[in-house]
């Protein structure tokens, strides 16, 4: 049989492996975050470039289509 010493040294051990792991899942989750932040900014200035172009490109109704139409 275990004595409260060890159970208390057991329980101890698991709470600092416990307390790594936390941290570790912490750091993984803010470095998710801003990739995450990142890549929404990149997406928002490609869809801002994308409406840019579309708006120089596109073709008015007003226009008939072509011929062979």
């Amino acid at each position: 049989m275990t004595t409260l010493e060890d159970r208390v040294m057991d329980l101890e051990s698991r709470m600092a492996f416990q307390d790594d792991t936390i941290q570790t899942l912490n750091d993984v989750l803010f470095q998710q975050q801003q990739a995450v932040e990142r890549l929404q900014l990149q997406m928002a200035a490609l869809l801002k470039r994308y409406e840019e172009m579309v708006g120089q490109y596109s073709v008015s109704e007003e226009e008939a289509p072509p011929p062979h139409y």
